[in-house]
């Protein structure tokens, strides 16, 4: 009598952890670039330009946390 067993979940388990790791990671990176660009974009404005768009300067911070997290 033969018996003949197939394993194949432990590289693929592995490999897909580490490939979302690896996009959390990268998803993270992408949203605080997004939000320190922002911050900047909007800093740099004139308090007139800002009015203009219906901001003040405290409002700065929350703005760019909604644009790149959707807070």
């Amino acid at each position: 009598m033969a018996f003949t067993t197939e394993f194949h979940g432990t590289n693929a388990g592995v490999t897909g952890r580490v490939s979302a790791i690896l996009k959390s990671a990268t998803d993270r990176v992408a949203n605080y670039r997004l939000y320190r660009k922002t911050v900047n974009e909007l800093s740099a404005l004139s308090m007139r330009e800002l009015d203009d768009l219906g901001l003040n300067r405290s409002m700065i911070k929350r703005v760019a946390l909604e644009a790149a997290y959707g807070l």
